[in-house]
């Protein structure tokens, strides 16, 4: 996967409890630790701005571009 969430980074810079951002946002313990561990497939604006209002942050703060190794190589 090319997108990397670094989310996990952002919440200890805040010091900020998965629980305390899963009821900030509005979404379950369970979907917010598929999102910190990077396993979500895909994130809604919606979830990454009232994150992103959580944390005080950018957007790119907590998405990072990794190429994969074959596109490396391009």
């Amino acid at each position: 996967m090319a997108i990397q969430l670094n989310l996990d980074v952002m919440m200890a810079k805040r010091k900020m409890s998965l629980t305390q951002l899963s009821n900030h946002v509005g979404i379950t313990m369970a979907n917010m630790s598929i999102l910190k561990t990077g396993k979500a497939k895909a994130i809604r604006f919606e979830t990454l701005n009232k994150i992103c209002e959580a944390l005080h942050c950018q957007p790119g703060d907590i998405l990072e571009y990794v190429p994969d190794d074959a596109e490396e190589e391009c």
